[in-house]
């Protein structure tokens, strides 16, 4: 990834990145923020709603716009300033999301760049739309991520192993459990 500098950037540039609102990426936000809105996991309660389903926290999509501005446009190195954000329809679970930022302004004596923002799902249909405003980096950032400690194939070849961990503490809370029938009940005197 290439972080870009203000002398780089230009009124009309774009950028944009797409991604499935998956169980488990959703779950995973929620665990992470903590956010435990029942109407994001819980879908006996999310039926009952007007949405009559789970839907993703907005802030979820809204991560989306700033993934395409820390990786994208400007890219590594930039600093989110500002964001205004308008959430207009709910992002269910399944739909796939494209985040889409443009360059509206490029204010080179402030190192700033105004950008429209905009996440749209497969039906071209706007879900969030706003405005950012993002300090790029003085210089290009040249990045790369750093390697897992562990390759792909590693991790891999330790699944069974893993399996069997979760097996083996899965036995060990059902024996827990029984263990109250099992034990002498004291006797009335």
């Amino acid at each position: 990834m290439i972080g870009l500098a203000i002398d780089a950037i230009a009124v009309g540039d774009r950028a944009e990145i797409t991604r499935i609102a998956s169980d488990a990426d959703i779950a995973a936000f929620i665990e992470a923020v903590g956010d435990d809105n029942p109407i994001h996991g819980d879908r006996a309660y999310a039926a009952t709603t007007p949405f009559e389903e789970r839907i993703a926290p907005g802030i979820w999509t809204a991560g989306l716009i700033s993934a395409v501005i820390g990786t994208r446009l400007p890219g590594p190195g930039a600093i989110y300033l500002a964001q205004d954000l308008r959430f207009l329809k709910p992002v269910k679970f399944g739909d796939v999301i494209t985040a889409r930022v443009e360059v509206l302004e490029v204010r080179s004596e402030r190192n700033r760049v105004r950008l429209r923002t905009v996440c749209v799902n497969q039906r071209g249909e706007e879900v969030l739309s706003g405005e950012a405003l993002v300090m790029p980096a003085r210089a290009p950032v040249v990045y790369e991520r750093p390697a897992p400690a562990f390759g792909a194939a590693a991790l891999w070849l330790l699944q069974p192993w893993a399996w069997a961990a979760q097996a083996t503490a899965a036995c060990a809370m059902l024996s827990l459990a029984a263990l109250p029938a099992l034990l002498p009940r004291p006797r009335g005197d």
